[in-house]
């Protein structure tokens, strides 16, 4: 048995990174270890509870008055809010008014929180640093403790010339396109990140590859299932684990509400994330697609649930358990967020899918692409359409068995497990004289 470590945790403040963190950080607790987050500082109060410690960090200048108290986190929720109507455009317009403003968010409050993690870090002591984000924090690599990069979004983000582009959905058949959006990202980002990448540099930190945004670790993880990841166009460096899926024992007992345990109508589960549920128009064209339909929904609502109803074959909060749930349902509408992805893949679940901004585009396509659901145009599509998109999904029993079989082949990988070892061994290896 490994001694007891101590692990430090920052994951981004979205619930996907933080969630993913959550269920790792777990497994190693349940070892006997000591697990810190240095979270974003709106998840105050909702880490401790599940056997953490919480030492965390202001992104941006602490709100004042009414705005003190935040949901956990608010800092992305009210910024995507701010930028959803840029959602409409096509992935090669987003790198300037979507992607490339959201890497000036996240590069700012690195920013901002450099001294707070050098502190936090010599706090801690932690004998591991795990960072599951996109961007590099300086004090986490510099700090002389082991570095572990997690990789929670889709495995695109490593960027290569065999496979497609990050953030623009472009599929295997579209290679023809890789080039002009490699070129638009080129242009979009380069005067970007060349002014980080020396700030990185000028606080000690090694230099970061031409257009990355973040170091290599000691050892990497990232959270996608083989069923649906590129090693066959971009086999992993060695550094590199694959877990599968990532699915946290944390969330909350669920029972389905009593309307909807009954009928033979499909049971849906419908989710476009905390972020992209901020979109009420979306969400209720949605709502309005299903409301006649032969349909159960289970409706993740989201931060603004107050401002919409629900029709009367649906039911929804404004948080749910979807681990709970995803076992329960029979098909999974959602916006293609890496968390709801793999755990739908880990559940067996197909899909059908509407990106909004990020790598949920890539995530969509992949899905599609590899025949574990169906990709639609999030702005585009009819009533019609996607009624024809989940009966399609749900009408295959053939369909329906191979993804069940993909869902017990990766929940038999045991990816919770398989990161616990990688990061146990990190850290049983630096205390070796």
């Amino acid at each position: 048995m490994t001694a007891p470590l101590t692990f430090l945790f920052m994951p981004e403040s979205a619930y996907g990174p933080t969630n993913n963190c959550v269920g790792i950080g777990a497994e190693l607790v349940k070892r006997g270890h000591r697990v810190v987050f240095a979270a974003e500082a709106s998840w105050a109060g909702k880490l401790a509870p599940l056997g953490f410690e919480e030492d965390l960090v202001d992104l941006a200048p602490p709100p004042e008055g009414d705005a003190a108290e935040q949901s956990a986190g608010q800092f992305w929720k009210d910024y995507i809010n701010a930028i959803k109507p840029e959602f409409r455009k096509d992935t090669i317009e987003q790198l300037e008014t979507v992607v490339a403003p959201i890497w000036q968010e996240l590069i700012d409050g690195a920013k901002h929180c450099e001294p707070q993690l050098r502190d936090i870090i010599g706090r801690v002591q932690p004998d591991v640093i795990i960072e599951d984000n996109v961007l590099c924090f300086p004090a986490l690599v510099t700090a002389g403790k082991p570095f572990v990069r997690i990789v929670s979004c889709n495995p695109l983000e490593v960027r290569a010339d065999g496979v497609a582009p990050v953030f623009s959905g472009l599929g295997e058949h579209e290679a023809d396109q890789w080039a002009t959006f490699r070129d638009e990202y080129d242009r979009t980002h380069r005067p970007m990140w060349e002014d980080f990448a020396a700030w990185v540099e000028a606080q000690g930190a090694p230099p970061l590859g031409d257009l990355d945004f973040i170091h290599s670790g000691v050892a990497n993880l990232y959270v996608y299932p083989e069923e649906l990841d590129y090693t066959d166009a971009r086999p992993p460096a060695n550094t590199w684990t694959r877990l599968d899926s990532s699915v946290r024992d944390t969330d909350d007992a669920f029972e389905l509400p009593e309307h909807l345990r009954n009928g033979d109508d499909p049971l849906i589960y419908f989710s476009l994330g905390s972020l992209g549920s901020a979109d009420i128009a979306l969400v209720q064209s949605v709502l309005d697609a299903l409301a006649d339909g032969p349909y159960r929904v289970i409706v993740s609502k989201g931060p603004r649930h107050d401002e919409f109803e629900l029709p009367a074959n649906c039911w929804g909060e404004e948080f749910l358990p979807q681990t709970r749930i995803l076992p329960l349902v029979d098909l999974v509408i959602t916006h293609g967020g890496n968390n709801t992805t793999t755990e739908a893949m880990h559940f067996g679940k197909p899909m059908v899918l509407l990106p909004l901004f990020w790598d949920q585009y890539d995530n969509a396509q992949r899905v599609h692409e590899c025949g574990y659901g169906r990709r639609l145009p999030t702005y585009g599509f009819t009533a019609v359409e996607l009624r024809a998109a989940i009966d399609e999904q749900l009408s295959d029993a053939a369909h329906i068995e191979r993804v069940r079989a993909a869902g017990e082949a990766i929940r038999a990988r045991d990816g919770l497990r398989r990161a616990a070892d990688v990061l146990e061994r990190v850290g049983a290896e630096s205390r070796q004289p």
